[in-house]
């Protein structure tokens, strides 16, 4: 016989259901808006390759990315961050560029703090960066370019610089921000396609560029890996020049060409991560020599 059903007992099912449906709702609120934005992961990959010298085996760079401070992301959480790289113990920082979210929004106390804890970044062989679209934004371009020069990284701006140790180099080049800037990838290694040549750029859709060029590797950012991952659906934040190439790696031509699109640090447009937790990424060079 079917349980009679009373108007007490269904308003006490329907408040028990209403109530765990709000719980779930704000825990799921709680969680991607207070948990997932700062729970940063290190991501690991060896680079082979034939053309890396025998004398970079086992060379470790470690990236990181798309800080946007002052969106949500907090200067006692860049502490954390810079912590978190210099136990990896690099002996290359490099930075793909967007630092602050809006640098007009940030006060020069909040500019002080950053380049306290930038400059506590130390690799034998030097920190560089590029600008992203965020950094050319809000009139920051020399705002950005002085914070990061008092905290001690070189500027790639259609620059190569050559990485050298015991008379055999590597060579780590650096665009301009693509969106917002003027970049140039003519001349960057033209002269010295048989060494391992390394570009940095902020956007890595433009990957389909670079490919025409003696690159091996590519380290991007700005995608934020679409930064919320809705099962079924897919990534929900896309920008220009980020929507193909969203994370993780991506051969491309013959060369060939190792794209790496990092998910970055910080938040932009929504103030959310979820199942896309903030990362830091290391890179370890293997000769194929050996």
């Amino acid at each position: 016989m079917a349980e009679k059903i009373t108007r007490r007992s269904f308003i006490k099912k329907t408040t028990v259901g209403t109530l765990g449906t709000i719980a779930t709702a704000y825990g799921g609120y709680y969680y991607a808006h207070d948990v997932e934005p700062f729970w940063l992961k290190t991501i690991s990959n060896n680079i082979k390759s034939h053309r890396i010298p025998t004398e970079f085996n086992d060379f470790k760079i470690v990236q990181f990315t798309d800080t946007h401070i002052g969106f949500q992301y907090r200067n006692k959480d860049l502490k954390k961050l810079i912590n978190a790289i210099q136990n990896q113990q690099p002996d290359l920082i490099v930075f793909t560029g967007d630092l602050t979210d809006d640098p007009s929004l940030v006060s020069n106390d909040k500019f002080e703090e950053i380049v306290h804890e930038l400059s506590r970044l130390e690799a034998p062989y030097g920190k560089y960066w590029i600008y992203g679209n965020h950094d050319h934004g809000g009139y920051g371009t020399n705002t950005i370019l002085d914070v990061m020069n008092q905290s001690g990284f070189s500027l790639l701006m259609n620059e190569t610089e050559q990485i050298t140790v015991d008379e055999q180099h590597i060579n780590l080049s650096g665009l301009d921000d693509i969106l917002l800037g003027n970049p140039s990838l003519e001349g960057l290694v033209s002269h010295d396609e048989a060494s391992f040549n390394i570009l940095l750029c902020h956007e890595p859709d433009y990957a389909d560029e670079v490919v025409d060029y003696p690159f091996d590797l590519q380290l991007s950012g700005h995608s934020h890996g679409g930064q919320v991952q809705i099962p079924f659906y897919g990534y929900v934040v896309t920008p220009t020049l980020g929507q193909k190439y969203v994370e993780g790696k991506h051969t491309l031509g013959n060369r060939p060409l190792q794209l790496f699109t990092s998910r970055g640090v910080g938040t932009t447009r929504l103030p959310f991560r979820f199942l896309c937790r903030p990362e830091i990424n290391v890179f370890t060079l293997i000769s194929e020599s050996i």
